[in-house]
């Protein structure tokens, strides 16, 4: 990926998630699919996710969408190994259809998760939390590529924001990446703004749906490192991710700005728990999501 452009990234990407169906009966199918790059050298959990809401929407009627997934990371997966998608039809309703999904690499699990699938267009009563108002606009703010392209040199991650990432990635909040020394906050609390680096056209909802969960998992540790005051360049630091849950409720555009809006609940023994919701940039709460993640810092064991 070192020549490639934004353009040709995205590309990449969206193939990435054209999985291979492998084989399919009444009951269990298998897809299976290719890894992105990532600079911690092992398979992106926020792949892993997108490729398990495809795989699983392979298998449903096309009137339905994913309205929730939660999903356990198991064991670390190898970047140049494909990734096997075994899909269990658990449930065909008459407004929902449930999937179990198991991700899989030489027959070392990677991931399992629960998908359900939502019939479009179904009425219902609506609410949602406001977005914050009087903030900066994404166009006003400098991106993560330019933040960190006079260092990618430096480190792996600083060279994957600056060259590979799909993102076109705003803080609002101080950068916890470029921020050598961060004040612990109350609430860990940030604000960002992201949409896929060049823009997607002719793509079905899946996909905006799929990329939402690729996406998000690059921001999902932040708001616990904030609260904590460590920044990411911390020596020793380790972290992965351990389960992660997503609910999608209104259409989304990923070529368009979406602003997330995170917040952490705790942390201890070594795990922390953050959340985030979803605007686009008209103000609608399209999408919800909460992660657990290991996080381990030197000074702390």
């Amino acid at each position: 990926m070192n020549n490639m452009n934004e353009q040709q990234i995205m590309q990449h990407i969206l193939q990435m998630l054209d999985l291979e169906n492998i084989s399919t009966n009444e009951k269990n199918s298998v897809f299976q699919g290719e890894s992105m790059y990532f600079p911690t050298g092992r398979v992106y959990g926020g792949q892993v996710i997108a490729q398990s809401i495809i795989a699983a929407s392979n298998t449903v009627s096309p009137s339905r969408l994913p309205n929730s997934i939660h999903g356990y990371f198991i064991t670390p997966g190898k970047i140049d190994e494909k990734v096997s998608f075994n899909i269990e039809t658990l449930k065909d309703g008459r407004s929902f259809s449930s999937r179990r999904i198991n991700a899989e690499q030489s027959h070392s699990p990677i991931l399992t998760a629960i998908a359900s699938f939502q019939e479009i267009g179904q009425g219902g009563f609506e609410f949602a939390d406001p977005m914050p108002v009087n903030i900066p606009k994404p166009e006003d703010l400098p991106s993560l590529q330019q933040l960190t392209k006079p260092f990618e040199n430096a480190s792996p991650f600083a060279d994957y924001y600056a060259n590979h990432s799909p993102f076109d990635i705003r803080h609002i909040s101080p950068n916890m990446m470029l921020n050598p020394h961060p004040t612990p906050q109350e609430n860990g609390h940030q604000m960002v703004w992201m949409r896929t680096a060049s823009p997607i056209e002719n793509q079905p909802q899946i996909k905006h749906r799929a990329l939402l969960a690729l996406g998000c998992d690059q921001l999902m540790l932040e708001p616990m490192l904030r609260r904590a005051g460590i920044p990411l360049t911390t020596p020793g630091l380790s972290y992965a991710s351990l389960d992660h849950s997503m609910w999608w409720y209104r259409n989304i555009n990923m070529s368009q700005w979406h602003l997330y809006v995170q917040d952490t609940t705790t942390a201890a023994h070594g795990r922390g728990l953050s959340h985030a919701k979803v605007y686009a940039q008209d103000g609608t709460l399209v999408a919800a999501i909460a992660q657990e993640a290991m996080i381990r810092v030197p000074q702390y064991q």
